[in-house]
């Protein structure tokens, strides 16, 4: 079994990736053909693993050959991808481990289940999440809910977890699931919103402490999926929207640029390609710069102008 599965001709070819004078500092050089993290035989931990982008994760990371350790609070899918990953690994190297990341002594308890059983962690995948719906002035339990998980969730797992892998001996990597809702801002749901932010935020400090910190073996990336077929709606049979990609290629994606040591993994998708992302992160970040409406995005008297800068911006691509 290949190390590295390559990238998937279902995925466009990866561009821009000349690496920045500081991206692979925490890499000793290697064989091209087995990255120093994610290989066969070490220990990766994912949250969220039940379904969606993490039980997707933790089949790609089975398929290279790691041992996988599957925490979530849905206990059923999180038993039935166990035996799904189980498949391909073999039962010796995986864990399934109900967790709730909101509460920190289950994610004490995955942390001491996984040294107890593997010694390491290469690959640690803060994915779990949630969404319910939220309003400004009202569902106030939904905010603390999305907070508990989204945030304190990532928070409790990087102040158990951090801490041993910083003394490992082997290179290892934190990875963070932010959200494009994070970053735009887009209304709709804004304890959601919220919450990724301080997601991007705190991803942003741990890897500026990690890079910081003398000879230190670990790297923090935030991984930003695009629009991505998962949750309820493919539990429920719903057909894969064209404008989507599958959990497995935004997962893939986020491994190849992983690979390449990048922090920040923003993926594409079908309908919104990597230019676009880029266009709208900066008409966002100008908004506070040039003193616009906020959102202006989304503001009727600005959207014109908006829609004319984006026009302008991927003509200026070609």
């Amino acid at each position: 079994m290949p190390l590295d599965r390559g990238p998937s001709p279902l995925r466009p070819p990866i561009r821009g990736t000349t690496p920045s004078h500081r991206r692979f500092e925490a890499f000793s050089p290697v064989d091209s053909d087995v990255h120093p993290v994610i290989h066969a035989g070490r220990v990766a931990v994912i949250t969220g693993a039940a379904n969606g982008i993490g039980r997707a994760a933790a089949i790609e990371l089975a398929r290279v050959g790691l041992k996988i350790a599957l925490a979530d609070v849905s206990e059923d899918l999180l038993v039935q991808t166990g035996k799904e990953v189980a498949a391909i690994v073999g039962d010796g190297n995986v864990l399934v481990i109900p967790t709730d990341v909101s509460k920190i002594g289950d994610v004490q308890h995955l942390r001491d289940k996984v040294y107890e059983a593997w010694g390491e962690v290469a690959v640690l995948l803060n994915n779990a999440a949630i969404g319910p719906d939220s309003k400004s002035w009202e569902k106030l339990d939904n905010w603390r809910g999305t907070f508990e998980v989204n945030l304190f969730g990532v928070v409790n797992v990087q102040q158990t977890f951090v801490p041993s892998m910083l003394h490992q001996e082997n290179q290892a990597i934190v990875i963070n699931t932010g959200s494009k809702q994070g970053i735009t801002n887009p209304p709709g749901n804004p304890a959601y919103n919220a919450s990724k932010a301080a997601v991007k935020s705190l991803t942003e400090g741990l890897a500026y402490e990690l890079r910081e910190r003398p000879a230190c073996n670990v790297t923090a990336h935030l991984f930003v999926p695009g629009w991505t077929f998962t949750g309820m709606t493919a539990r429920s049979g719903g057909a894969k929207p064209t404008g989507a990609w599958s959990a497995e290629e935004t997962v893939l994606y986020m491994l190849d640029h992983v690979r390449l040591g990048e922090f920040y993994i923003l993926c594409p998708d079908n309908e919104t390609r990597r230019e676009v992302d880029q266009l709208r992160i900066m008409w966002g970040a100008a908004d506070m710069a040039e003193g616009r409406p906020a959102l202006s995005r989304w503001h009727k008297d600005w959207k014109p102008l908006f829609e004319e800068y984006i026009r302008d911006g991927m003509a200026d691509m070609q």
